[in-house]
């Protein structure tokens, strides 16, 4: 994987489940066949997963003004998200 940086909206009021969110992430990066792991930066700095509904829903209500998600090959890092 490079880098590579997407813009879209989820609703802030309405996120919807996390497998729907995974979809969206895989078919907007067009990730097709490829386990990823999703996480995200919260207000202190703390790297954590999205991997199921409440944690989705708790990232979307921290994301101010934007969330910023960051997706991983699974089993690359042991089940924890890099920041190097």
């Amino acid at each position: 994987y490079g880098a590579e940086f997407r813009r879209f909206s989820v609703n802030r009021f309405k996120p919807g489940k996390f497998e729907e969110f995974y979809k969206l992430i895989l078919h907007i990066h067009r990730l097709a066949n490829i386990e990823v792991m999703i996480g995200y930066a919260d207000t202190h700095g703390d790297f954590l997963p999205i991997n199921n509904d409440e944690n989705f829903s708790k990232a979307v209500d921290s994301a101010h003004p934007l969330l910023r998600v960051f997706v991983q090959k699974r089993g690359k890092f042991s089940g924890q998200f890099s920041t190097a």
